[in-house]
């Protein structure tokens, strides 16, 4: 159903209600980032500029989410209010 490396490889189906119309996954278990980096927001900060700058590859802007579980919409760094908070972004792997 997944594609060998997709972080949802090993998520367990959902077992929800027998005439329930979703048919997917349940989230995947995130346990705590590790060699974390801090990075204070700034003006312009999106996720995937920050994927680009940190991992080199913007399609992994996931991870940073993943290490941030109070930002529940990556639109919100843009937002003035989040403007020197402090995110952190978890160390380069290759998965």
């Amino acid at each position: 159903m997944f594609l060998r490396d997709s972080r949802y490889q090993d998520a367990l189906p959902f077992t929800g209600e027998e005439d329930s119309r979703f048919q997917g996954v349940r989230p995947r278990e995130i346990g705590p980032a590790e060699g974390v980096i801090e990075h204070v927001i700034k003006r312009g900060d999106r996720l995937d500029l920050l994927a680009r700058n940190y991992y080199n590859d913007d399609r992994r802007w996931w991870r940073i989410l993943d290490a941030n579980p109070d930002i529940l919409y990556g639109g919100d760094l843009l937002l003035d209010n989040h403007e020197g908070e402090i995110i952190l972004i978890p160390k380069s792997k290759e998965s």
